[in-house]
């Protein structure tokens, strides 16, 4: 598997702020292999990326001597796939046909997307999406999606996210499994799934349909998103889900998403996460 770490995981990061050079020079002191690039609204990977800023960015990790890992995006919170205002499905789908594009551009394969939500866990004010409404709405929108996507050569990894929707292995199967396509997969979050439900079982039911992962660390007692910590600080049972990654065949990038940032220091964050991810993997 290959260590790699998100964009978000930098001060700055969040808000598209971070140079993606500088993200990446840090990643690799660090001891990471790939970086995670994120498009924002603004910054150095966002909705004005053009193809010829993204072979940039292609260039400076070559140089570097790291490389890109996929393609992550935090707009559809705001920008809903199933949301019950056609203005934001639009502007949603064109978001999407945009990360497609931007990680066509960057040479990468694979994209997150986070397919629809019954309502958003960190904004009461949103809307509240009728779960048979979500899933047509989200089917629908993939659907349309996936022809983009298999044109690019880019997989639509679908995350399992905090979203009240395909909150089970189950359901993420059949959702993905009624495109019939090898362009629509999983996008798997080891911690998102802590809430309700146990990772290596998930890894092993998902199996070959995940294609990235994204590694966070949870405490089920907290039980809330302040229940995110550093990697081996949480209740994951990291030697059963590098084992059930292993049986299930994956080799491919595992992500640190690390979020919140500390309060003090962020920075050593990164230093952090990387020797937790080498103990996670065997690497010590």
């Amino acid at each position: 598997m290959i260590k790699s770490i998100s964009y978000w995981s930098f001060p700055g990061g969040l808000e598209g702020a971070k140079s993606v050079s500088e993200a990446l020079m840090e990643a690799k002191k660090a001891g990471f292999e790939a970086l995670e690039v994120c498009l924002s609204e603004t910054g150095d990977v966002s909705l004005e990326t053009t193809e010829a800023s993204a072979k940039k960015i292609v260039q400076m990790a070559c140089d570097e001597g790291i490389r890109l890992s996929s393609v992550a995006c935090g707009l559809f919170w705001d920008n809903s796939l199933s949301s019950g205002d056609p203005k934001l499905r639009s502007r949603a789908m064109d978001i999407a046909r945009k990360l497609i594009d931007v990680a066509s551009w960057l040479e990468l394969d694979a994209v997150l997307v986070v397919a629809g939500s019954v309502d958003v866990f960190f904004n009461p004010a949103c809307e509240v999406v009728d779960f048979e409404a979500a899933y047509g709405r989200a089917t629908e929108a993939i659907e349309k999606l996936e022809s983009h996507a298999r044109a690019a050569r880019v997989v639509i990894g679908v995350e399992n996210v905090w979203n009240k929707f395909l909150i089970g292995p189950a359901e993420m199967k059949g959702f993905i499994d009624q495109f019939n396509s090898e362009w629509v997969a999983s996008y798997f979050d080891v911690g998102n799934c802590m809430l309700v439900g146990y990772p290596e079982h998930w890894i092993r039911s998902l199996g070959k349909r995940i294609k990235r992962v994204h590694f966070k660390d949870f405490r089920r007692s907290v039980g809330t998103v302040d229940g995110f910590v550093d990697l081996l600080s949480g209740d994951v049972n990291w030697p059963e889900v590098v084992k059930a990654l292993q049986e299930v065949g994956y080799d491919s990038f595992v992500t640190a998403e690390m979020i919140p940032l500390y309060k003090h220091y962020p920075e050593a964050l990164i230093d952090n996460t990387s020797r937790a991810m080498d103990s996670i993997l065997g690497r010590k």
